[in-house]
Parts: structure tokens; sequence; C-alpha cells
């Protein structure tokens, strides 16, 4: 069958959470079901799912704030990786990002998170040093 990316709808909520759990994406700080409805409030339309059929086998969370683009959330089923899905994801992230002018986009990869490096090489991205700090405003 034939992956399509499209914007995410609601009916996709509890397969894209499932997936985000299954890829290792989620943390016990983070409600994901919280995630989706804040960002559903703020550039739906950054909101991408891969689907095979009706399943999910894929997700995006962008974001733009006039100064750069963040990625977020880029998940491709286990399953599925090797295909391009992730790839595809990115790229129609990225298009997204520069109709609206978006000059730069970077990500945060978690530290332990190995494997991916290569792949976000691959597609261009380029490790640089910074100190990510974060403070919660809302607690889940």
């Amino acid at each position: 069958m034939t992956v399509a990316i499209r914007p995410f709808d609601l009916a996709d909520t509890d397969a894209v959470v499932a997936l985000w759990q299954e890829t290792g994406l989620t943390r016990p700080w983070n409600n994901p079901y919280q995630d989706i409805r804040r960002k559903l409030t703020v550039q739906p339309e950054l909101f991408l799912v891969a689907v095979d059929d009706k399943d999910v086998v894929g997700t995006v969370m962008a974001g733009y704030d006039g100064h750069r683009g963040w990625l977020y959330y880029l998940a491709s089923a286990p399953a599925r990786r090797g295909q391009g899905i992730g790839r595809r994801l990115v790229e129609a992230a990225e298009e997204k990002l520069i109709a609206l002018g978006c000059p730069k986009v970077q990500l945060m990869v978690r530290t332990e998170n190995l494997e991916v490096h290569d792949f976000y090489s691959a597609l261009g991205f380029e490790p640089f040093e910074t100190w990510t700090t974060a403070k919660r405003l809302i607690s889940d």
C-alpha cells in the first residue's frame, strides 16, 4: 500500500499516542494527549501524520515562531523503518515551514537516542553545541 502524508485528525489521537509510546517519545512529565490538544490550538496545519490505508505509521509536529522552525514528535513505526516515512514527514514539514517564510529548522534529540544521528545527518541536519534549558509553566 501507499503511505500518504496528511494533516492530523482527531480520530488519529489514540493511534498517534500509541506510536509515540512504542517509539519511546513519551515521558511521564508530558501528557501526550495534552500535547496534542495544545498543538491543535497553535498551527494545527503543522501537525502531520503518515498513514497506510487507515493505519498511522508516522508523525511529525512542527512549529514556527517567526525566527526559526522546530520539529517535534518525529516518529515512524519501528516495523516500517527504512521505507522513507521519516524522510517524507521531515520534507513535508519543511515545505510547510518554507511556505511560512521559515529560514531555519531545528530539532532536539535526547542524548540517549543515538540511533537517529545518522538519519538526521543524512537529511542535512548538523549538530551544534547549546545548553538547552527548560522551565515548566503548567504542570500536566
